[in-house]
């Protein structure tokens, strides 16, 4: 990912702080293909933007592929916050993990 947007982290305080927490959703059974940081910098700025998947810019990993992994690691287990909850605390982040959070819609329609 060449440009920058302001809902990105550091490269050095995603592997430091947050991509321990993600790996631990990750079966080892392949490598990955993708790089978990334009992924994870994907997430966050649907997360901070409110966009819809569809509308990530281009520069981010595919819009599917971003929204696999945001399914996978906000999966919560056992009544236990999920590891993308627990790898935003750690990073800082205050807000919820659910785009449409704060959406004033009821999105039923009319």
């Amino acid at each position: 990912m060449e440009k920058k947007y302001p809902s990105d982290i550091s490269r050095e305080v995603f592997e430091e702080k947050v991509l321990p927490v993600l790996r631990r959703a990750r079966k080892q059974t392949k490598p990955t293909t993708v790089d978990l940081y334009d992924v994870f910098n994907g997430i966050l700025y649907v997360l901070k933007s409110g966009c819809q998947w569809r509308m990530l810019p281009s520069d981010f990993p595919k819009w599917r592929t971003c929204y696999d992994y945001w399914q996978k690691w906000s999966a919560k287990e056992d009544g236990k916050q999920s590891l993308l909850e627990e790898a935003l605390k750690k990073w800082g982040w205050r807000r919820s993990t659910r785009p449409w959070a704060g959406c004033e819609d009821d999105f039923s329609y009319r």
